[in-house]
């Protein structure tokens, strides 16, 4: 990970052991075309209802512009949370190109609803 300091703006911020479990799911979501990558996708999902969670990167220039995600987040009650690298997040969601914000979408009978579960419950505990 990155040693550069990260905006104090970025809460919650995943630790290093829930950020691996945040990027393998992501990874996971976008093998079974439940991801939506970047900033303006992420907000579509959160407006149609249909986003399980939010990861957005802490490290992003300026960081601002995804700051919108965790009031929308936050009406919507949909867990968000940030990981220290877009590059890392970029490579877990399949892309060259460091992304700054993606959303787990739902889906019925995915085989992903346990862990996406879990992982929520995380997050949420995170927020407290």
């Amino acid at each position: 990970m990155s040693t550069e300091v990260v905006n104090p703006k970025a809460y919650p911020l995943a630790d290093a052991q829930l950020t691996i479990t945040i990027l393998d799911l992501v990874q996971q979501a976008a093998n079974y075309k439940q991801l939506k990558k970047g900033a303006n996708e992420a907000t579509k999902t959160l407006n149609r209802g249909i986003s399980e969670f939010v990861v957005m990167a802490a490290d992003t220039e300026p960081l601002e512009i995804l700051l919108h995600l965790p009031l929308l987040a936050e009406d919507k009650n949909v867990p968000y949370v940030f990981v220290p690298s877009k590059q890392a997040l970029g490579r877990a969601c399949g892309v060259t190109r460091p992304v700054i914000a993606c959303s787990v979408t739902s889906n019925e009978g995915s085989q992903l609803k346990s862990q996406i579960q879990q992982l929520k419950d995380a997050i949420e505990k995170l927020l407290i």
